[in-house]
């Protein structure tokens, strides 16, 4: 029996050739550190406004360029282009999160102190003048009209696609890919004054209502979901529709029992991206909706509020204490962030529970 008694040496990463994993996330601390120091001391020598955010790139910048010094001395040219690659990526990765946390930080902030205020929420603007009131008639207004463009929308849009994919040849399928493409790039306010237009045309000048904001926005709808659902639609595999037909399976049941239940996650999604895309939309509902300081539930009759309206009016429009405005808007904003983070939560719970489950 032998023992090895030769002394064992522990390898350094440095020596080695190859950097520990813990180095880039080292010099990021070190440069965001080094670039937010620097700004504040900037800062306080001024007697200016700290600038996180010009503070955040720098460092940003200082780790790409940092990084790619170091692997270049210890780990050759090659693995430090690979690591200012992945150093670019992830900083651009950061610098777009920037304004979205800004912008998400700023609305809650300024929003959440109104928003649970206890008034909010159930009362509207009907006598309100300067302090109180609340978004109730803007928030039943927005489900409401966005309710009836989401039941126009989606029958049509999810029929077109499936037509598209599994129908359509010839003339009348690129004439409806045409048309799709082209409704996609047109601007809001071009489906706001269209739909005027019509209504003008049947009901006389003047009229609003509800469903006239529905209209409009199924507009901008329906081209979304067209193209979003056509190309998961796309991605089934065609051995699926194969096997269905081997069996004696119809075609349109083929769509309805094989390629719809494959496709729901996807189509789901492509669906609350179109309400996503609409709920917001200020100027198509300022032409046809109008806006109102009263509750209407009728969406065939009167002015109905909505959200994206109620901000703007409440924005551009302050009385004689504005504060009490703005802070009514930047409320109302908040709201419609959560209305569009709670249909994206449902849409994925539906994804979940309807999608079909993989192994046995």
């Amino acid at each position: 029996m032998t023992t090895d008694t030769a002394p064992r040496t522990l390898a350094n990463a440095f020596t080695a050739g190859k950097l520990p994993k813990a180095t880039p996330w080292a010099v990021l601390a070190v440069a965001l550190a080094v670039c937010l120091g620097a700004g504040l001391l900037i800062a306080l020598s001024s007697d200016g406004d700290f600038n996180w955010i010009l503070s955040t790139i720098a460092g940003v910048i200082l780790f790409v360029i940092v990084n790619w010094l170091i692997s270049r001395l210890v780990e050759g040219a090659r693995q430090a282009a690979n690591r200012l690659v992945t150093s670019l990526v992830t900083a651009a990765f950061v610098l777009a999160l920037i304004p979205l946390v800004w912008l998400t930080v700023t609305v809650v902030v300024d929003g959440l102190p109104t928003f649970l205020n206890g008034t909010f929420l159930n009362s509207s603007m009907r006598n309100v003048v300067g302090e109180g009131g609340g978004a109730l008639h803007a928030i039943v207004g927005t489900l409401i009209i966005t309710g009836f463009a989401a039941l126009i929308s989606i029958p049509i849009g999810l029929m077109t696609a499936i037509y598209l994919v599994e129908y359509g040849t010839g003339k009348l399928a690129r004439g409806i890919t045409f048309f799709v493409d082209v409704m996609t790039g047109i601007p809001s306010i071009v489906a706001g004054l269209a739909t005027y237009a019509l209504f003008a045309l049947l009901f006389g000048d003047g009229v609003r209502s509800g469903f006239a904001g529905s209209i409009a926005l199924s507009i901008l709808m329906i081209p979304v979901v067209v193209r979003s659902s056509e190309e998961i639609i796309r991605l089934v595999p065609n051995e699926l529709r194969e096997a269905s037909y081997a069996l004696g399976v119809p075609k349109w049941r083929t769509i309805v029992k094989i390629v719809l239940p494959t496709s729901i996650a996807g189509i789901t999604t492509g669906i609350m991206l179109s309400i996503s895309r609409v709920i917001g939309e200020t100027a198509p509902l300022l032409i046809v909706a109008g806006f109102t300081a009263s509750m209407n539930y009728n969406p065939f009759s009167e002015r109905m509020m909505s959200l994206p309206v109620f901000v703007y009016t409440q924005y551009v429009s302050p009385g004689a204490e504005p504060d009490f405005y703005f802070e009514r808007a930047w409320a109302g904003a908040l709201t419609l962030i959560l209305i569009v983070a709670l249909l994206n939560a449902v849409a994925r719970l539906v994804s979940h529970f309807f999608s079909p489950k993989l192994g046995r």
